[in-house]
């Protein structure tokens, strides 16, 4: 009698069958989801703040000097006399003197 009331307890609440479903997306969402969102969220930042004079990296790996901004488009000096047009999302990152 004690072990069919135990049963009917466990079948009668529905969350106690999704809680793994939900824990797993939990799990899911912090080890995944939000850092992903983060970095989005800091890539969006360096972009926005991109100025005329910062020396970047391509996402393709050619370090050079940003000459023009203009809304969606660079301008990138990559040697002397050499400059190059590409979207904003071609940059990968700002390089600082240290590295």
């Amino acid at each position: 009698m004690v072990q069919f009331l135990a049963q009917g307890e466990a079948a009668g609440n529905p969350l106690v069958g999704f809680l793994p479903i939900i824990l797993l997306f939990v799990i899911f969402y912090f080890l995944l989801i939000r850092p992903q969102q983060q970095n989005q969220k800091k890539r969006k930042e360096m972009l926005g703040n991109l100025q005329k004079g910062d020396r970047v990296i391509t996402i393709g790996g050619i370090y050079g000097m940003i000459k023009e901004i203009k809304e969606d488009t660079v301008v990138v000096r990559i040697a002397d006399n050499v400059n190059i047009k590409m979207t904003r999302v071609g940059i990968d990152r700002v390089v600082r003197d240290e590295e």
